[in-house]
């Protein structure tokens, strides 16, 4: 039996992969590289270059592999973006789980581990979130995700199907050995760019709104660490198949730090000063996202190990400073 790993080229799905051949687990890797890169994918696992809403080819993952489980990391994830473009984000984040709900069905897969994402909650009224905060996304990203939750709660009250679905903060830091780290072309999550600009790879650093309702006026987010994240992802799928039932649980350090704080963070980390300049807001950006996550470590029994904000900002430089231009340097290798 194996593990279907969807967006497992990814940043965070490889983390996954990984993890889960060192447990002892065999692992299928299904991800259509648009966002991805084929050599973050351990060649331990089986991989197909293919997009869910491929029919044929998804059907031919099911039945050249016993799938017994699947996490599913595959979606497109730029608030931005999806402000500019909501029909995309829809098309691709909630048209395919219609198909990929279809072949778990056709197949009799059971289990679902889905990566969802605190962008449900849009502007909460207040802080830390639990799961029952109000969802009032305010970006079509946080819809699409939200729309894809409730896609599955349905399927599953109807269906042997039972899910997880994991409701991620802002994700951050590298495997500890830095063999695999963040990489996106082109970068937008605020750590690597912080680094990138300590690196001198960026002439320019840029806070996008100084005029929010926290203490420095700039936003405020639960960072966790990618390590934290994945294993709570694998205890989903232990919970899942020792008979756990479906759930929704947020994970986050229940804590926050402004944009100012990681710029302060990364400077003692790095070294180097890191300068900025203030930019107007960008639509659909919340002010302050912070997670209460004490359900998933009661349920789930997650204990995070790494939840100091220096230990993730050092682990992304490492890997930063042994792969200056991320996975672009590995292209054409296995």
């Amino acid at each position: 039996m194996a593990i279907l790993v969807l967006g497992g080229a990814g940043y965070i799905g490889s983390h996954a992969v990984k993890k889960l051949l060192d447990s002892g687990e065999k692992v299928v890797v299904v991800d259509n590289l648009s966002t991805g890169f084929r050599q973050a994918v351990d060649s331990r696992a089986a991989f197909y270059e293919c997009d869910i809403a491929d029919d044929t080819r998804m059907d031919r993952v099911f039945e050249e592999n016993e799938i017994e489980a699947v996490l599913h990391f595959a979606a497109f994830s730029l608030v931005g973006e999806s402000m500019e473009a909501p029909l995309k984000y829809f098309q691709n984040n909630t048209g395919t789980m219609l198909t990929l709900l279809e072949k778990l069905n056709q197949y009799g897969v059971r289990h679902l581990v889905f990566s969802s994402t605190a962008a449900v909650y849009g502007e909460p009224e207040t802080v830390p979130i639990h799961e029952e905060t109000q969802k009032r996304p305010t970006s079509p990203y946080g819809e699409s995700k939200l729309m894809m939750e409730r896609i599955i709660s349905w399927v599953s009250r109807t269906t042997d199907l039972s899910f997880v679905s994991l409701r991620y903060f802002n994700v951050a830091g590298a495997s500890k050995d830095a063999s695999i780290g963040e990489s996106h072309q082109p970068e937008t999550h605020l750590i690597p760019i912080v680094l990138e600009y300590a690196s001198g790879k960026r002439d320019a650093l840029y806070v996008f709104g100084n005029d929010y309702d926290t203490a420095d006026g700039t936003c405020i987010r639960d960072y966790i660490h990618v390590e934290d994240l994945i294993d709570a992802h694998i205890l989903a799928l232990k919970y899942l198949m020792d008979g756990g039932a479906s759930d929704i649980f947020n994970l986050g350090y229940n804590r926050g730090y402004s944009i100012l704080d990681i710029i302060r963070t990364a400077e003692a980390v790095t070294g180097r000063e890191i300068d900025f300049e203030y930019r107007e807001r960008r639509p659909g950006d919340p002010s302050v996202l912070v997670a209460n996550a004490d359900k998933a470590m009661d349920t789930l029994g997650w204990q995070p190990q790494h939840d100091n904000i220096e230990e993730i900002i050092t682990d992304a430089w490492q890997w930063h400073q042994k792969n200056p231009d991320g996975w672009v340097t590995h292209e054409g290798t296995d």
